[in-house]
């Protein structure tokens, strides 16, 4: 943003929009209307300081002392975070015994899928 803009409220805007619209090809994003509308109004917002509010995981008023303590790195993940994540239901303590099995599992299946490739390997005569 330029200088005047950031003078006004001692901040600069960092949106991300990495997770909006969807990919036209591996380096270009193709924004929906409604993502543009959303864009605009929170910096319109912002700037006007007009009912704007920080949201984590897309957009954050940024202190020129949070900036240096990135290192001057001017990613906005770095600064808008992450958004909340939505409760499954499923409790903590239930959850990491699921996981807990799933991974043991895929450990074994991994192992014996390791076991099967070297053995074709050494068919191979390799």
């Amino acid at each position: 943003l330029s200088r005047d803009r950031r003078s006004r409220s001692g901040k600069t805007l960092f949106i991300d929009a990495r997770d909006m619209g969807s990919m036209i090809d591996r380096t270009r994003r193709d924004l929906t209307d409604d993502d543009i509308e959303r864009i605009s109004s929170t910096y319109h917002a912002w700037r006007d300081g007009k009912d704007y509010e920080d949201t984590p995981g897309f957009c954050k008023g940024a202190t020129l002392e949070e900036i240096q303590k990135h290192g001057y790195v001017l990613t906005p993940g770095r600064y808008v975070g992450i958004a909340p994540q939505e409760d499954d239901g499923e409790p903590f303590g239930e959850k990491m015994i699921r996981l807990t099995a799933e991974w043991s599992e895929q450990q074994s299946e991994a192992a014996r899928l390791d076991a099967e490739i070297v053995a074709n390997l050494k068919r191979l005569g390799f």
